[in-house]
């Protein structure tokens, strides 16, 4: 139980593979790092939007912003678009931003917005990066630095060559060993721990940790290790998806600085921009419409924005999914990460942020030996069960605030009955008080209490105005945070360049900033 941690295998490719590859490789370099992966199993590939932690996660991995941009046809986004959610009105919609608002942590916010400009948007009277997406504007100037930003942003990419990017660096850079295999057979020790993984073509393949990111299989996690999967489809409905890629019309074409996610009668459709083409994809539940009718939900939708000569054209592709996350994700010297450990639906990009978030503790906590590993084990499982359960809660928000019961689709998933207790418990605390960070254990989320508001109020929910006279409700706070986000935005609309040409000018430039 002793014997150090020195050999890591990594089950499984994609992007969760090779995140967990590169980090661990790059964080510790005195570890052997292989990863094994199936040429015959295919790469899911729909996660196309990040959130801002990626950009610390490629800095820590050691890729340059612009080989990531330039490779993975990757391009800025900076929160997401809700439309027709609520309620079916025209020009109906609303921003959730990736940046908090202005003077979040010292005033209450939602108070100052009721009192000075109520007839107005939530996010566009606390937030300026609202006005940036709607002018399709960059996150930085053209001299800021890699990685750096004038408001907070994360990525649009291409997934099917994130992958292939990463595969790249980590084995020209990070020493980390590829193999290309099935495994026929998974080999136990004495103890119960995993001891190798047998291979068709390069025998036993050893090792002290394994990373299981084989997919919805879960061969290790799952099949191996028995840890039970549990269902959530009783709360999110969505188990189907069917996916497109539209090529852009021209190649100055405006690139959006948010995902678009529009819902629809049984669903929800994403539109993701990227500099050479859109990535669009319906999500929808198998229970209350069929693939062939979903197919043609997102042919009229592309119709709509493109033109229906090209919707016809397109290839469609069908994605099935079971919503739900594993009783125990650390099981010995076994961890899952990505799709082994859970998979929902992509409508706040989860997916790539519980990967970083996984892969992340793991390396900042590898264990030194099996006695080490048993009380990771325990914590990592109790943290990430915790963690899944407040994913599941802050995407039923979406469905529970909606008003709309235009099908039977709509009418169930927004029923409260449908939702967790601790989300209907919430929503009744909420009718007295804004979302707080004394709701959440912030530097443990993966949505803060901001993101909930942004959400809640952006789906007309109401809180009472607060009477209370103290400091976080003292109303010449809100006055001044209120100015001060008016005078930002003005800063912002006349600073910034728009994503197109800042991408044009990052490319043709290679990369480096004018420092005009």
């Amino acid at each position: 139980m002793t014997k150090p941690i020195t050999k890591i295998v990594v089950l499984g490719g994609g992007t969760a593979g090779w995140l967990s590859a590169g980090l661990l490789a790059a964080e510790h370099p005195h570890l052997s790092v292989t990863l094994v992966e199936s040429a015959n199993v295919p790469i899911l590939g729909v996660g196309e939007g990040t959130w801002p932690s990626m950009r610390n996660t490629l800095q820590r991995i050691g890729i340059k912003e612009i080989d990531f941009i330039t490779q993975c046809d990757a391009s800025f986004k900076q929160g997401s678009k809700f439309i027709n959610w609520r309620n079916l009105s025209e020009g109906e919609n609303y921003y959730h931003p990736f940046m908090n608002p202005q003077g979040y942590e010292h005033t209450n916010l939602h108070a100052s917005w009721q009192r000075i400009a109520p007839d107005q948007k939530f996010a566009d009277v606390v937030n300026m990066q609202s006005f940036v997406c709607q002018a399709a504007l960059a996150p930085k100037q053209l001299q800021t630095p890699e990685y750096a930003a004038v408001t907070n942003y994360g990525y649009h990419l291409d997934a099917g060559k994130f992958a292939e990017f990463l595969k790249n660096h980590c084995v020209k850079n990070l020493n980390v060993t590829h193999i290309t295999d099935d495994v026929t057979e998974v080999i136990n020790d004495e103890h119960g721990y995993i001891a190798a993984i047998k291979t068709n073509n390069n025998g036993d393949i050893t090792g002290d940790l394994f990373i299981d990111c084989s997919g919805s299989r879960a061969r290790l996690i799952g099949e191996h290790f028995n840890s039970e999967f549990i269902a959530q489809d009783h709360i999110l409905f969505n188990n189907s998806a069917v996916a497109a890629q539209i090529p852009n019309a021209h190649i100055n074409q405006p690139i959006a600085s948010a995902t678009l996610s529009t819902a629809q009668s049984n669903g929800w459709i994403w539109d993701i921009a990227l500099p050479t083409r859109s990535g669009t994809g319906y999500v929808f539940s198998s229970k209350y419409q069929s693939d062939e009718s979903a197919t043609n939900t997102l042919k009229s939708y592309i119709a709509k924005t493109t033109s229906e000569q090209q919707a016809e054209q397109l290839t469609y592709r069908v994605l099935k999914f079971s919503p739900g996350y594993r009783q125990k994700f650390w099981i010995k010297n076994c961890v899952a990460v990505g799709m082994s450990a859970g998979f929902l639906e992509p409508l706040e990009a989860s997916a790539l942020a519980m990967v970083e978030l996984s892969i992340s503790m793991i390396s900042e906590q590898l264990p030194q030996n099996r006695t080490h590993i048993s009380q990771l084990a325990i914590r990592f499982n109790e943290r990430f069960s915790t963690r899944w359960q407040r994913v599941i809660e802050f995407l039923k928000l979406h469905y529970v605030l909606s008003e709309r019961d235009d099908t039977p689709y709509w009418q169930n998933i927004s029923s409260l009955n449908t939702a967790p207790e601790r989300v209907q418990n919430l929503l009744k605390l909420w009718q007295f008080q804004p979302p707080s960070r004394f709701d959440f254990i912030e530097n443990e989320e993966v949505f803060s209490s901001s993101s909930y508001q942004y959400v809640l109020y952006g789906m007309g929910f109401n809180t009472q105005t607060v009477s209370a006279q103290n400091t976080f409700n003292d109303p010449r706070a809100g006055d001044y945070y209120y100015q001060q986000n008016r005078e930002k935005i003005a800063q912002c609309l006349n600073g910034l360049p728009s994503n197109r040409a800042l991408l044009n000018h990052l490319l043709s430039n290679n990369g480096q900033p004018h420092n005009d």
